[in-house]
């Protein structure tokens, strides 16, 4: 007769799992109940978990968190993943929609990474190629994941890394950098204006999982000579339609891993 108690290995990746799902990284108390865990079984996987760099403690040290391996493992997923190609169809037609380049990001750690690009046909051009990292903190897309993201990985984003300059225009003070995220957590739309790229501007919208999170940016960007802010923000509409479609795309992969 075959058992049907699960073995070490599937309650610990039971664990990895929902400690990836939930919206605020649980206690320890949280992951035995929702696993049905006694409390010691509980904290050896979660200790395991943390030395082999899965999962994090948080600054408090008592929920746990993504670790960086987890991230940077989901990172991977989502490059390589057989979907790919219809991402980047869908942002292929985007730039020919609207005749700029575009980009789709993620968080990777304590920034963002380029995942696919387009480029437009112009000939001036701010290059920034897949696999590029850049900062949240001065970036369209990098913004929307600290306005959109819960609380808590928000403060741990900011927390990772310090606010540098990078032109005169950037956000160095918390206070008007927390105003800024408040207002882009109502319209929704992460903008650049000339703040990580002297004469460039930026617009981003987000990409949603399954549960209304976000997951990913798809984003327009472009010399302010011919891209100013303005033109950036009204092109959104098109920017949400794409980043409707390539969710679909995310989605897809969920249900073939489910």
């Amino acid at each position: 007769m075959t058992s049907t108690t699960p073995t070490v290995s599937e309650r610990a990746l039971r664990m990895l799992e929902l400690i990836a799902r939930t919206d605020e990284p649980p206690t320890l108390n949280e992951l035995m109940a929702q696993l049905d865990l006694a409390k010691a079984t509980t904290h050896r996987f979660a200790s395991l978990l943390e030395r082999l760099g899965f999962v994090r403690r948080t600054a408090d040290g008592k929920r746990y968190a993504i670790g960086e391996r987890l991230a940077a493992l989901g990172l991977h997923v989502i490059r390589n993943t057989a979907q790919s190609a219809p991402r980047r169809a869908v942002l292929s037609a985007l730039v020919s929609e609207i005749l700029e380049t575009c980009n789709i990001t993620t968080l990777d750690g304590g920034e963002l990474i380029y995942l696919d690009r387009v480029e437009s046909d112009w000939p001036l051009q701010i290059r920034l190629n897949v696999g590029s990292h850049v900062p949240l903190h001065c970036t369209a897309s990098g913004k929307l994941f600290l306005a959109l993201s819960p609380p808590s990985l928000s403060e741990t984003l900011l927390r990772l890394k310090s606010l540098p300059r990078h032109t005169p225009r950037t956000l160095t003070d918390p206070a008007k950098l927390a105003a800024e995220l408040n207002r882009i957590r109502h319209t929704r739309i992460g903008t650049d204006n000339e703040e990580f790229i002297e004469g460039m501007a930026a617009a981003a919208v987000p990409v949603l999982d399954t549960d209304g999170r976000i997951c990913a940016t798809v984003a327009v960007h472009g010399p302010t000579v011919r891209l100013p802010l303005k033109r950036a923000i009204s092109l959104a509409p098109a920017l949400r339609r794409a980043a409707e479609a390539i969710a679909l795309t995310f989605r897809a992969d969920k249900e073939r891993v489910d």
